[in-house]
This record gives C-alpha cells, structure tokens and sequence, in this order.
C-alpha cells in the first residue's frame, strides 16, 4: 500500500511540473537518444566552448553533448523538479564538472557568453526570444532551433535537418 501511495504521489508531483512547465511556454517533450545523434552530428564543436539550452527539461541535450564532445553546457529551466532532475541525472552520468542546471526564467538568463544555442521551444516563445538573441548573442553563435523556423533569421540560416515529427535549423549569427 505504501509503495502504490508513494508511485502515485511521484506521478502527481511529475503531472504538476509538466503543466507548470506547459503554462510558462514551453512543455516538456524529451528527445530521444537518436535524434540528439542526429541533432549534434552537424555541429562542429570548438573546444571549450559553451553549449546553452534554454528550457532544459531533464538536461538530455547538454548532458549528451558534454560526454560525447566535451563542451561546457549549462541548461536553463524554470521547472525546479526538472532542473533537481537534470542535476542529479548528470551527478549520476559523471558531467557535473561540465554541465550546470539553473532554474530560471530564460528571459532572464544572459546569453553574452554563449557559442552554441539550443532551443526547442513553441513558436510564440521563439518570436519573443529573438530580439534578446539580435541583443546578447554575439558574431559566430550557432543556433539550433529544433522543431521550429526562427522567423526573421532566414538569412542567417546554414543548414537544416529534415525529420519527418521535428526538424532542426541551424543558424549561424
């Protein structure tokens, strides 16, 4: 009986931080193994260099690019069950001296520092990010967009990735 409460208690807890998450823009939807593969494989990665993802969900994307290609990741989430999640997934994994989780508003995260983007999130939430991108991002940040066209990047775009559920756009600034 104790077992079933605490299994039920966890799922509400998860089903909570999902709609949290989902309210503030951008609900949680994990990227499998082979699409991160498929994702990162475009990317030429300079060494030391600092990958950001903004809406992090359970840190999947950086965690992956830190063991596979020894960047610096940093993953920004406003759901702290997510961010508890991802630190904890990457203490487990052996990135935490290379990945770092933050719960914050991703308006409110500089991006001054930044050398490689990653987003997916709705296409409302990109359209009010891109004049913080055209702001802090500087000459050379590669973006990737997954799942959505940035609009008013076009020129900026190098590369896409077709996919039939989510393909990804890499835009060069």
């Amino acid at each position: 009986m104790f077992g079933e409460m605490l299994i039920l208690f966890g799922v509400s807890v998860y089903g909570v931080g999902l709609l949290f998450s989902a309210l503030k823009g951008a609900p949680y939807v994990p990227t499998s193994k082979k699409q991160l593969e498929k994702i990162l494989k475009n990317i030429h990665f300079k060494k030391g260099c600092q990958l950001v993802e903004l809406g992090s969900g359970d840190g999947r994307l950086v965690r992956y690019a830190a063991k596979k290609y020894n960047v610096k990741g940093i993953g920004i989430e406003i759901n702290p069950l997510l961010v508890w999640w991802s630190t904890f997934l990457s203490r487990r994994e052996g990135t935490s001296k290379q990945v770092h989780f933050i719960k914050k508003n991703i308006f409110n995260y500089s991006l001054t520092d930044t050398d490689y983007l990653y987003i997916f999130l709705m296409p409302e939430l990109i359209i009010k990010l891109v004049p913080k991108f055209k702001k802090e991002l500087k000459k050379g940040v590669i973006i990737i967009s997954h799942g959505f066209k940035i609009i008013g990047f076009e020129k900026l775009l190098i590369h896409v990735e077709p996919d039939k559920t989510f393909s990804t756009y890499y835009y060069k600034i």
